[in-house]
């Protein structure tokens, strides 16, 4: 596999590399791609947590007769602006 870099990156690889932490660029490429693959089950984690949240305040409010005469869509066009 050949990999192409952008010269930042490249030279962000080569201080890693002499740090004395990592052998070798594969190495540094390796770790940096576990970080990114636990990152993105944190994020989705998280998100999930915050959708399960927001579903829960409106379990709560639909049980309590809290309703809104808007449409999802309605709702859903006012957060966005």
């Amino acid at each position: 596999m050949h990999i192409s870099l952008t010269p930042e990156l490249e030279s962000c690889v080569r201080r890693r590399v002499q740090s004395g932490y990592y052998n070798n660029a594969s190495e540094v490429i390796r770790d940096a791609l576990r970080f990114w693959e636990q990152n993105e089950a944190l994020v989705q984690q998280l998100k999930l947590d915050a959708l399960r949240n927001r579903l829960a305040i409106g379990a709560g409010q639909a049980k309590n007769g809290q309703f809104v005469s808007q449409s999802v869509r309605d709702i859903i066009q006012s957060q966005k602006g």
